[in-house]
């Protein structure tokens, strides 16, 4: 792969596939198993649905600043929104990588990783927030016990298990083993750097200084388990 598919500027590598309700750009590597593992949890009762699939750099862009902006909310460790305007470049940088990824370095662009849900579980009010009390409390509780006792069956893991990773916990994220490491190995610091020096991020100064730090702490730091 090269440095704008691994960075998500470039989808040309990445087939269509029919989940549930919408075509999604996978990995072609990925592509059977995770049909096998959509017809799988739907032997078990369970409409399998991804909520997130392939996302462009643009979009990793435009979901980074808004948030550094101040016009989408950053959340704290216990997924409440935090007074971003008080905040210095460092700690809404810290603060957004919990749960957002730097343009260029999200799993998301592989084609490889997903975030998923049960669509027949969904609550009739208010829908899928990506929380981890959904999945560990709530209305994709089972759903997600399923999929632990059936992922790596279908080549998959959860990338940010519960200290696992520098990225906070998510349950509804699943990747794909073997093609997201071989993206991931290939995916180097200079890559991501070359990518970020063009690219209108917000907080790019402070970003650029950390970023072997970030690099290490929230790009390679993921649970294997």
């Amino acid at each position: 792969m090269t440095a704008e598919q691994l960075t998500g500027k470039n989808e040309s590598h990445l087939t269509e596939v029919l989940i549930g309700q919408k075509t999604f750009f996978v990995h072609p590597d990925v592509r059977d198993d995770l049909l096998s593992l959509k017809a799988a949890a739907d032997r078990d009762g369970f409409n399998l649905n991804i909520a997130s699939g392939f996302r462009s750099f643009e979009r990793q862009l435009d979901i980074w600043n808004r948030k550094m902006s101040g016009e989408a909310p950053i959340l704290d460790e216990y997924s409440q929104p935090m007074l971003s305007h008080n905040l210095s470049d460092e700690q809404k940088v810290t603060a957004i990588l919990r749960w957002s990824a730097l343009p260029g370095a999200s799993r998301h662009h592989w084609g490889t990783d997903f975030d998923v849900f049960d669509r027949n579980s969904l609550p009739s009010e208010g829908g899928l927030k990506l929380e981890p009390w959904e999945y560990l409390q709530d209305h994709q509780h089972d759903f997600y016990f399923w999929l632990k006792a059936h992922l790596t069956k279908f080549g998959f893991f959860f990338p940010y298990q519960e200290n696992g990773s520098g990225v906070a916990f998510e349950p509804w994220h699943i990747s794909h083993k073997n093609t997201a490491e071989v993206c991931l190995q290939t995916l180097t610091l200079e890559q991501l750097s070359a990518q970020l020096d063009s690219a209108p991020i917000l907080g790019k100064e402070y970003v650029h200084q950390q970023l072997p730090k970030i690099y290490n702490q929230y790009v390679t730091n993921i649970s294997t388990r």
